[in-house]
């Protein structure tokens, strides 16, 4: 998926027909759906603009990036085509139901009925600024297959938790599993040690963001951003993001510390 996904955002965007540049773009991997199925996707965030063959800066369209159609087609291509060569080398693993599928014929007739279909690729208009970036990658990038709030109850038999039904305009619903199932659920999201769940690419990969990223940020004369957290203490940054002292007892108003030295219960 990640390879399927980044050639084609690079090639259309090399294309003169819709930027002509390279770009710089991050990829990061979702694997659940609300009900907690198995439900793989890729989240990717694309610069507005790329470089050129002579190291010009060139603005993407604010209408859009690259049509929802073309794209669609594009990665539709290459992810059958990746998923046709990894069959022929061995590198497909089916289980369970999906075992009928090491059948050459059963496989073909499988291929067959993905080209048929038309695939959708979903776009978002452009963020509004890198706050609006941080808050949507918020959601994506450091998160587990479901929080705490979600669950509703939990007994000796089953556990309880709220879903938004997004067929039916997001209306919450109540999901309940036995406790073996939601433990089979959520282990499914839990990903190989090592496995790199974020990727950068283009101008955004490691190789480019000291000379490429670099001119890119001059000629669009791009602030540069420092983390408000730079040089705090642990107990600083707690109380920033709480907005509250943490080192003092928010009974007494007492230093945690003086409390601890005084053999006190802060």
């Amino acid at each position: 998926m990640y390879k399927a996904v980044a050639e084609t955002l690079m090639e259309l965007s090399k294309d003169t027909k819709y930027l002509g540049a390279q770009i710089g773009f991050f990829s990061v991997l979702h694997t659940w759906g609300q009900n907690l199925h198995y439900h793989p996707h890729i989240h990717t965030v694309v610069l507005a603009g790329g470089l050129t063959e002579h190291n010009e800066w060139r603005a993407a369209s604010k209408k859009f990036f690259i049509p929802v159609k073309v794209l669609s087609k594009k990665f539709k291509g290459k992810y059958l085509y990746y998923l046709k060569q990894y069959y022929r080398q061995g590198l497909l693993g089916f289980y369970n139901e999906a075992k009928i599928y090491q059948n050459k014929e059963v496989f073909q007739d499988l291929l067959d009925k993905c080209y048929s279909l038309d695939w959708y690729s979903y776009t978002k208009r452009t963020f509004d600024g890198p706050l609006a970036v941080m808050e949507y990658l918020g959601r994506y990038t450091h998160r587990i297959a479901i929080s705490n709030n979600r669950i509703i109850s939990v007994d000796e038999d089953t556990v309880t938790f709220g879903v938004r039904d997004y067929k039916n305009d997001n209306r919450k619903k109540k999901v309940t599993l036995t406790k073996v199932e939601f433990i089979r659920r959520f282990l499914m999201h839990v990903l190989p040690k090592g496995f790199v769940k974020i990727r950068h690419y283009g101008l955004l990969a490691n190789r480019n963001k000291k000379t490429k990223l670099k001119l890119c940020r001059k000629m669009t004369r791009s602030p540069v951003y420092k983390s408000k957290f730079e040089g705090l203490s642990v107990l600083e940054i707690v109380s920033l993001i709480l907005k509250k002292d943490v080192s003092q007892c928010q009974g007494c108003r007492n230093s945690s510390l003086q409390l601890a030295a005084s053999g006190g219960v802060p």
